[in-house]
């Protein structure tokens, strides 16, 4: 078992290496061949077959794991320290098992997409080689038994989320938006790490099952600690509140990549880990409560922001962010099933709305929703599937994230009435609140975004038609999952519907589609948005706190930069640069008299023999 889940994990990371070294290569070579079908092209068979038999393996390992529950680890090594060992090593358990199918099926996805939405870009080997290490790194997260190794293929993530966003370069957008999604990552990253040694050295090992096990006989102080610190980790990588900002911008890389970071990889990360180290929140009630309260400030701001985008991929995006937040709010909470079980569904369902924006946006040429309408009569396919991904987003019954939202929320609601891992019910009820809040402005955003794309008059010159069949007959399969999902969690209680929590966020929803529906009738030429009227700019500018960013860090961080370069300059680098220059005139003063000339020398030597002469004879 454990090592069918090395294979699963290596695999993507062989890809990628030879993709790097064979890729370009074979590029060269097939671009003087005759054109054939994008499969037969070799990057693509490198990018695309090892996943396809990583995905293979992890369902075995899954199956394997429903037939026999229970947790298996093993160690391919032991690296001593001094200290706290390091074990190289697997842990494969329900948790794990489940996520690294996720994953896989994911990143298959996103590759197989990514052969004909990338068809005519140069650069196509580099970047299935970096989605490839992509998957194999968050794979190494999911089946990772210690501390340490987690962390690796935490790191390697985040180069390759900074590659993979500034693929385009060229534009320096793009390549902006890489640096901010690079920096405000390693923000987070410096906490998690050192909640990492903190966990570690507090609990005498960095093996994450021992960690669990034995996180109720830490000192409070420690596990309180070491659960804030990685919560800095978690809000980066998952993008929550208050580092959450890089991820709208995020959306300059490519539509495949923003399906692979938002479904599978990267954003996942961060809820995989509290739900992996479960028992070191639960032993620290104040960290579950301030991740209550940074879930509440996101999944509501993040939704705000979301009504009021104009560019479909940063209302996916904003999405996200809020989905992340429903998902922390039911750890927060005490229901791990049911924000694993939304993870599992968002996966599904984020997937496939991202690779559907794909197919809208190469067919419109544009991400801007003022671009698009009327889209489903030429575009069918691609019509249908989003659909079910925005049922499921926005919760419509029977769609896989009606099951898993109605999990999170009957939680929420009895931690609130009846107390639960929560210490302060002030934080349940906060926490259950926003929920219910959430449930109103994700239909509602969702509702707009599905109108204004599909329906009311065609807003382009471009030939409505679906894509080639590579990309719509993916999206197509996304569509499957995205809506029968949720009926694999009937087998727990804890994820079945109940009936007060599903009435309540069906009235819920129906409240806030509505009234995005009613605000479209008015006039379909129109943005819905306009009846936010004066908060449509803040919402739009997701209250500003970009700007409160550069304003209270960037431009004062840059300012004190050029104080520094100036003094570098007039200072130091005046104080070097003139003692140089101070030691060259000395040096051409001294070298006057050693200018290699013999007759110098020996004129010298005579009238210095004569001086000395007459000196004895004038004062002998």
């Amino acid at each position: 078992m454990i090592w069918l889940a090395s294979l699963v994990a290596l695999l993507p990371f062989l890809a990628a290496f030879a993709g790097m070294l064979f890729g370009p290569s074979l590029t060269r070579v097939l671009r003087g061949a005759p054109a054939g079908p994008p499969l037969r092209n070799g990057p693509a068979l490198i990018a695309c077959a090892p996943v396809a038999v990583s995905l293979v393996l992890s369902a075995v390992v899954a199956f394997s794991v429903w037939r026999d529950p229970g947790e298996r680890t093993g160690a391919l090594t032991l690296i001593e320290t001094g200290s706290v060992p390091i074990r190289v090593g697997f842990q494969v358990d329900g948790l794990a098992a489940v996520v690294g199918l996720m994953v896989c099926c994911v990143a298959l996805a996103v590759q197989v997409f990514s052969v004909a939405y990338m068809s005519g870009d140069r650069r196509y080997s580099s970047y299935a080689a970096f989605i490839s290490l992509f998957t194999s790194a968050m794979l190494l997260v999911v089946y990772s038994g210690d501390l340490l190794v987690l962390y690796a293929g935490w790191e390697v993530m985040g180069i390759c989320s900074y590659f993979l966003i500034g693929h385009h370069w060229e534009e320096r957008a793009n390549s902006r938006a890489a640096v901010k999604a690079f920096l405000v990552t390693r923000l987070g990253d410096v906490g998690f790490l050192i909640g990492v040694i903190v966990l570690g050295a507090g609990a005498g090992t960095f093996q994450i099952d021992r960690i669990v096990r034995t996180a109720g006989d830490l000192p409070q102080s420690t596990a309180t600690a070491a659960a804030l610190l990685l919560l800095a980790g978690v809000a980066g990588k998952s993008a929550q509140f208050p580092l959450h900002t890089w991820l709208p911008d995020a959306m300059a890389g490519p539509t495949p990549i923003s399906a692979l970071i938002h479904a599978a990889t990267m954003v996942a990360a961060g809820i995989y880990v509290v739900a992996r180290l479960d028992g070191v929140f639960l032993a620290a009630p104040t960290a579950l409560a301030v991740l209550g309260v940074l879930a509440v400030v996101s999944m509501v701001g993040s939704a705000c922001a979301a009504l009021a985008q104009d560019d479909l991929k940063r209302v996916l995006a904003y999405s996200t962010i809020s989905q992340l937040a429903v998902m922390a709010a039911g750890l927060a909470v005490g229901a791990k099933s049911a924000a694993i079980f939304h993870l599992l569904t968002h996966a599904a369902f984020k997937a496939l709305l991202f690779l559907a924006a794909g197919c809208v946006i190469v067919t419109a040429g544009s991400n801007m929703l003022a671009h698009y309408g009327g889209l489903r009569r030429g575009m069918p396919l691609t019509f249908w599937s989003m659909t079910v991904g925005f049922a499921a987003l926005a919760g419509v019954p029977p769609s896989s994230g009606w099951f898993s939202k109605d999990a999170v929320i009957e939680a929420a609601q009895h931690a609130a009435l009846h107390g639960g891992e929560i210490t302060s019910g002030g934080i349940a009820w906060l926490v259950y609140l926003g929920l219910l809040v959430t449930v109103v402005l994700t239909a509602a955003y969702a509702m707009r975004a599905w109108l204004m794309t599909f329906f009311g008059e065609h807003r382009g010159t471009y030939e409505v038609r679906d894509p080639g069949r590579i990309m719509s007959w993916t999206v197509a399969a996304l569509a499957v999952p995205a809506a029968i999902l949720g009926f694999f969690g009937l087998g727990a209680t804890e994820l079945r519907p109940q009936l007060g929590a599903s009435l309540l966020s069906v009235l819920l929803l129906a409240v806030g589609a509505g009234g995005a529906f009613l605000a479209w009738n008015r006039d379909p030429a129109l943005d819905p948005a306009r009846a936010l009227g004066p908060v449509r700019t803040v919402f739009a500018r997701a209250f500003f706190v970009d700007e409160l960013y550069a304003a209270v860090i960037v431009r004062p961080v840059q300012t004190l930069a050029r104080h520094v370069v100036q003094f570098d300059q007039r200072g130091v680098d005046a104080a070097v640069v003139g003692t140089g220059r101070g030691a060259g005139r000395l040096g051409g003063l001294v070298r006057f008299v050693q200018n290699g000339n013999p007759q110098t020398y020996l004129t010298g030597l005579l009238a210095g023999v004569a001086a000395i002469a007459a000196a004895v004879v004038i004062f002998q």
